[in-house]
């Protein structure tokens, strides 16, 4: 069984920093782009940033310059380091990772269970 495990977030003051980590686990022949994405309260969730298997990385223009996406293919895992965090980042942040189970099998997407990330001012 695959799962995804985020954790990081926490309460900081604007300005601040924190550097959230997401590990999968279980039997996965290999994953391919992960991501992380965040919903605010009583809105969509929406993409952060993502990273290919190769390093390829995308982000929203709200976070450019400030948040990094990286990765550990040997231990299955996306990081996201962000910086310079305001009030407006406050979210409850997912990982997401497309996985393929066996080599002939598409890729599926799976979920963290969300870490929360405050940002007070």
């Amino acid at each position: 069984q695959v799962q995804l495990v985020d954790a990081g977030g926490s309460l900081v003051q604007a300005g601040g920093f924190l550097r959230l980590s997401c590990a999968a686990s279980g039997s996965i022949f290999t994953i391919n782009d992960m991501s992380w994405y965040l919903q605010a309260l009583g809105k969509q969730r929406e993409l952060v940033a993502s990273i290919t298997s190769i390093g390829s990385t995308k982000y929203a223009d709200s976070v450019k310059g400030r948040f990094t996406i990286s990765r550990d293919n040997g231990k299955m895992s996306v990081y996201l380091q962000m910086n310079s965090l305001e009030p407006e980042d406050s979210a409850v942040y997912y990982c997401n990772a497309a996985i393929k189970l066996r080599y002939w099998s598409v890729d599926v997407g799976y979920w963290g269970q969300g870490t929360q990330v405050t940002v007070s001012s």
